[in-house]
C-alpha cells in the first residue's frame, strides 16, 4: 500500500476532484491523504452550486500538520488537481519540495486541471501559468488533456505527432495525454516517455459524467505505485475509466461508490507509435 497526498477540489455531491481520486486510490489499495483546495456543494456544470476556495494558509497549515506529526516521510506520492489561485500552487510547490527533501524517490503526478476545448481556461490565467512554471518542473508524471498540453507547451496540438512532440518538450519523464481525437471517432490516451510513445483508444461517447480526467489520473498513479510501467498503467487506468463510464449510464455522476469492481477491468490494448 502506498500513501498519496491528494490535493484537489472537494464536492459534497458528485464524483469530481477528490471524490473521484479517493475511491480510485482506495480500490487500488492505497491511502489518500485528502487536502481540499475548494469546497463546493457540487461541480459547476449543474444549474446551482455553492461553496468557496479553501484559504491557502489553511492548506499550508494542513501540510505543516502532516509534516509536524512525522507523516511526510511515509508519503510515496503527491497527486495534484484543481488549484484555484497562484497561492494554492505555491503551497503545493512548497509541500513537494519538502517531500522530495526526505523522499527523493516520491512520485509527483500533476493533473493540470486548467481547461478544455472548446471552453478554454476555467481557472484564472495566472493560476494556469503558475502550474506551468512552478509545478510542471517538479512533476515526474503529467496528465494533460489536449487543450492543457497545448497551453503548457505553447505548441499547437492537432495530430498524434503534435502530441508526442509537445509531450517531449514539456520536461517530466512521463506524459499521459488524455482525450486526444483519433481516427474512426475515437479518443486516444497517449503515453510519451523519452524513449517510447504508445496509445490506447476508446470509442467517443456522448453525455459522459464529469470527473473522468480526475479518475484517470488517480488510477494511473495507483497502477504506477503498484510497480507497473507507465504504458501498462495507462492501459489499465483507461480500462477502469471506460468501465466506470459504462456502469454510470443514465446517471449525472460517475457511480464509483457501489460494489461494482470498475477498477478491475482488463487493460486496453496499447499500440506503439513512431517516436
Amino acid at each position: 500500500m502506498a500513501t498519496v497526498i491528494a490535493v484537489s477540489s472537494f464536492v459534497a455531491r458528485g464524483t469530481v476532484g477528490l471524490r473521484a481520486i479517493m475511491p480510485a486510490l482506495d480500490r487500488m489499495g492505497h491511502e489518500a491523504l485528502a487536502c481540499p483546495t475548494i469546497l463546493l456543494s457540487n461541480h459547476l456544470s449543474h444549474p446551482h452550486a455553492a461553496g468557496s476556495a479553501v484559504d491557502p494558509g489553511t492548506l499550508t497549515a494542513m501540510f505543516d500538520g502532516l509534516e509536524g506529526n512525522g507523516w511526510l516521510r511515509d508519503v510515496d506520492a503527491v497527486l495534484t488537481g484543481y488549484l484555484p489561485s497562484p497561492d494554492h500552487v505555491h503551497a503545493v510547490e512548497v509541500l513537494i519540495s519538502r517531500l522530495l527533501a526526505v523522499r527523493p524517490d516520491a512520485l509527483i503526478v500533476c493533473d493540470p486541471v486548467l481547461g478544455d476545448h472548446p471552453e478554454g481556461l476555467y481557472v484564472p490565467r495566472e493560476s494556469a501559468e503558475a502550474v506551468r512554471d512552478r509545478l510542471i518542473p517538479l512533476a515526474t508524471h503529467v496528465k494533460p488533456n489536449r487543450f492543457e498540453l497545448s497551453f503548457l507547451t505553447g505548441r499547437p496540438v492537432e495530430t498524434i505527432a503534435d502530441v508526442v512532440a509537445a509531450a517531449r518538450s514539456l520536461g517530466p519523464s512521463t506524459v499521459l495525454a488524455s482525450s486526444i481525437p483519433a481516427a474512426d471517432d475515437r479518443l486516444a490516451n497517449i503515453v510519451v516517455t523519452r524513449e517510447r510513445a504508445a496509445q490506447c483508444t476508446v470509442r467517443r461517447m456522448l453525455h459522459v459524467a464529469r470527473g473522468t480526467g480526475d479518475l484517470l489520473a488517480a488510477l494511473f498513479a495507483a497502477h504506477v505505485l503498484q510497480g507497473k510501467d507507465e504504458f501498462a498503467s495507462a492501459a489499465s487506468a483507461a480500462a477502469g475509466v471506460k468501465h466506470a463510464i459504462a456502469l454510470s449510464r443514465g446517471s449525472d455522476e460517475l457511480r464509483l461508490f457501489g460494489p461494482a469492481a470498475w477498477h478491475e477491468a482488463p487493460a486496453l490494448p496499447m499500440q506503439g507509435l513512431e517516436s
